[in-house]
């Protein structure tokens, strides 16, 4: 059965954690809205819990947390895809170690020669019988002012 989630802003941790939790024997393959995938072999490196605190262009004051899981493919990887089991099993370990927001966005940062290096939104989730696909899409730049100037009926920036 093919399953499918899109979100339209963002995914938070905690819906992304409960869908790698139905599934733990399935192979995660990440890949790009070109199809392009993270090669197999690669690695959970890091998890990071930031904070942010901003000031955007409006005057206005912004504060979020993020969970950002960091890729990386080694030399010598080998052929086969970490399990959503695998992952959860890192996951748990350092949510041991560190408070990581489940309400916050969770991010994947990685970069090879097809990734441009970035923290890409998780855009799309999608499970077969034996993988769960996660498509990345690259952030994109907004104005918090004019987003909320557009939400109220105007639309320019100061």
């Amino acid at each position: 059965m093919d399953r499918k989630s899109r979100y339209s802003k963002f995914m938070i941790t905690n819906e992304f954690i409960a869908l790698l939790r139905r599934s733990p024997d399935k192979h995660l393959v990440f890949v790009n809205d070109e199809d392009t995938t993270i090669h197999s072999g690669y690695h959970l490196t890091e998890l990071k819990a930031g904070s942010f605190d901003t000031v955007d262009c409006g005057g206005q004051k912004n504060r979020w947390n993020e969970t950002i899981v960091q890729l990386w493919v080694p030399q010598e990887a080998d052929d086969e895809f970490m399990t959503a089991g695998k992952f959860l099993s890192i996951y748990d370990k350092v949510g041991g170690m560190i408070t990581i927001d489940s309400d916050a966005q969770i991010r994947i940062e990685y970069g090879d020669e097809n990734f441009f290096p970035s923290n890409y939104d998780v855009d799309l989730v999608t499970q077969d019988d034996e993988s769960i696909r996660v498509q990345l899409r690259p952030p994109q730049t907004t104005c918090k002012a004019r987003d909320r100037r557009a939400e109220a009926g105007a639309s320019r920036c100061n």
